[in-house]
């Protein structure tokens, strides 16, 4: 894991997600890019140089922002994008390589109702980047249980995997796997995919209406310090095909998610 992303915006508590990121970068020994979209279009008023202008400030914004943590000698640097979030990623992600984008679960329209807000939502619906989905307050604990939750275990391509494993790798974690059995599963979502027994301490199979109700039914018992799931068209964050943001009545999570793609090769 060599290069990690934090997109950051106006929240007041960006500082506190940067200062976990950094703390991981650490642990890695990544390089961190801060990354501040702004949207300033063709046509605004009549001055050429205010899309510099908007950019000087993004990048003030973020060395603000920088000055406020801890870096611990993890290279940073900043990146800024006028456009929109997901093609600054994209764009990101296929000039340097993102392996892991870390961010807080809401975005700068918070509102207490949300786990996903709209940016974070679009973010985890849109890209195919691993993610790191980090509560407000967390700081970096060693990750001693991790908790792989999915409905169907076939997977189409076993680099997939590869954050998970760095993760466990790194920490020494132990990986539980939670294999939920939804309503209209197959015989083949049974199929657990080798590359994931292989890593995997323990495979509990459950009966739930949903893949989160499975892991709400399993949660205390397991007490993992890190939910893993797939970013899947009807996987867990399921509501995000149908709209950008996740009700907390709809998902709720106290410890880091890590969301894994199923496409990116």
């Amino acid at each position: 894991m060599k290069n990690i992303l934090v997109p950051i915006g106006t929240n007041p508590d960006s500082d506190a997600t940067l200062q976990y990121a950094v703390d991981f970068a650490a642990v890695f020994g990544a390089k961190i890019f801060v990354m501040e979209v702004f949207s300033v279009s063709s046509k605004a008023g009549g001055l050429s140089n205010i899309g510099e202008k908007v950019a000087q400030n993004s990048k003030e914004h973020v060395k603000e922002v920088i000055e406020k943590i801890d870096s611990k000698a993890v290279e940073i640097k900043i990146a800024t994008y006028n456009g929109d979030i997901v093609d600054g990623l994209k764009d990101i992600d296929k000039e340097l390589g993102i392996d892991l984008i870390i961010l807080a679960p809401y975005s700068n329209d918070i509102q207490e109702e949300l786990y996903l807000g709209n940016t974070t939502g679009k973010i985890i619906k849109r890209t195919d980047i691993p993610t790191l989905i980090v509560p407000k307050g967390t700081t970096l604990q060693p990750l001693k249980t991790i908790l792989t939750s999915f409905k169907s275990g076939v997977l189409k391509r076993k680099r997939i995997l590869d954050p998970l494993m760095a993760f466990k790798n790194k920490f020494d974690a132990a990986v539980n796997l939670l294999l939920v059995k939804t309503p209209g599963y197959t015989d083949d979502d049974l199929k657990v995919d080798t590359a994931l027994m292989d890593i995997s301490a323990q495979l509990t199979i459950t009966e739930n209406p949903t893949t989160y109700l499975g892991v709400l039914e399993h949660f205390q018992s397991q007490r993992p310090d890190l939910l893993c799931v797939f970013r899947r068209k009807r996987g867990f964050f399921k509501s995000l095909w149908e709209k950008n943001t996740v009700l907390k009545a709809e998902f709720y999570a106290t410890i880091p998610v890590l969301v894994l793609s199923v496409k990116k090769d």
